[in-house]
């Protein structure tokens, strides 16, 4: 299976999100997207991880109550309308999307975007004729990964990314 997006809602309070952070860093696991959304009472984060089944069984045991969904990643140009070209390539196969979150780039310093749809596997056959798709960058992302992808980024900031 490919990259896997975890949601989780949290009561939006300080430090509800530390709380995820710390037991993932606790347990070595890497971070290589967040997005988080909030109300006034709840916020609802999307992370994606270097092991998805390590992450959810250790949410879980913690009391949270991860849910997960498959993404698959796409290759985009550093310019403008790079994204738009993939959104328009999914919306003539009529596949909507659901999800997305911008990665690390790990290509050639190409930008890598990971997204999930209503239909994963016609997607992936769509993106991978219009030659979107970045099969190399499903597989989990490690700090060599992230110190190889940003050389600017010292060693001894890695921590800040789980």
């Amino acid at each position: 299976m490919g990259l896997r997006e975890i949601s989780l809602t949290l009561p939006n309070r300080p430090g509800a999100l530390a709380g995820v952070a710390r037991a993932l860093a606790k347990d070595r696991i890497n971070l290589a997207a967040i997005g988080v959304d909030s109300t006034v009472s709840r916020g609802r984060v999307r992370l994606i991880v270097s092991d998805p089944d390590r992450a959810v069984k250790l949410l879980s045991s913690a009391g949270y109550k991860p849910e997960v969904r498959e993404m698959m990643a796409v290759r985009l140009e550093d310019r403008s309308g790079s994204f738009l070209r993939v959104l328009e390539t999914l919306a003539k196969a009529k596949v909507n999307v659901q999800s997305v979150a911008i990665l690390i780039a790990r290509e050639s310093n190409q930008p890598v975007a990971a997204l999930s749809d209503s239909d994963l596997t016609r997607a992936r056959k769509v993106l991978q004729k219009a030659g979107f798709a970045s099969p190399g960058a499903e597989r989990p992302m490690s700090n060599a990964d992230v110190l190889a992808g940003a050389p600017t980024i010292p060693g001894e900031s890695v921590g800040l990314l789980l």
